[in-house]
């Protein structure tokens, strides 16, 4: 009689609270875009082998994203640029995030054939009005696993910037180390590289 194995569960992070789901890795949800069974555009991203709908935005939301693009484009130095609601690609295959924002190496032409990869990024940027948890930690935990150094979480509801820095830890166990909050009032440090570059005041982001 042949023994029979079972693979090891794989247990669904946060932002999934059901179960019956499959896990894809980004070959395949490149390969469901490409044939057409997913549409550009369509409001899911891929989060460590799970496609997540991304929540739907508000008013303040989109106010929010308004005032910190023009913000970080007007601090971004020589080298970088600022991607908005645009894809990066996170190994180990299994995560493509589609962040508020990304500050990354390069210009508009950069990345005409690719989406940017851990290396290419400075700073991540997720604008959170109902999705804090997902953010903070499913999200956090695939930022910090890249070895992304700066992630700010724009903690709508309590009109704080959170900014996690020391990313440190692999898998499941991956998490930023620091965390430092900022009020209305302060201001947050932009940093690329380990330099500061300028600064965002809170006040400005939320009116």
């Amino acid at each position: 009689m042949s023994a029979t194995t079972t693979a090891p569960r794989v247990p669904a992070p946060e932002f999934i609270e059901s179960a019956g789901f499959r896990q894809f890795t980004i070959g395949e949800y490149h390969e469901m875009i490409r044939t057409g069974i997913l549409m550009d555009g369509d409001p899911y991203e891929l989060l460590e082998g799970w496609m997540v709908k991304k929540m739907s935005r508000g008013t303040s939301h989109d106010a929010i994203i308004q005032a910190l693009f023009k913000r970080l484009l007007r601090l971004a130095p020589n080298g970088w640029d600022v991607r908005g609601q645009c894809a990066v690609t996170i190994a180990p295959d299994d995560s493509e995030p589609e962040p508020d924002f990304a500050l990354v190496r390069g210009d508009e032409n950069t990345f005409r054939d690719r989406h940017p990869e851990p290396a290419d990024i400075g700073l991540v940027v997720e604008v959170s009005a109902s999705s804090l948890r997902v953010d903070r930690v499913g999200k956090g935990r695939i930022y910090a696993r890249a070895g992304i150094p700066v992630y700010w979480v724009v903690n709508v509801p309590e009109k704080l910037v959170e900014v996690y820095t020391q990313p440190t830890g692999t898998g499941d166990d991956a998490a930023y180390a620091h965390r430092q909050d900022y009020a209305p009032g302060s201001a947050v440090p932009v940093t690329l590289d380990g330099a500061q570059v300028g600064t965002v005041s809170v006040s400005d982001i939320f009116g």
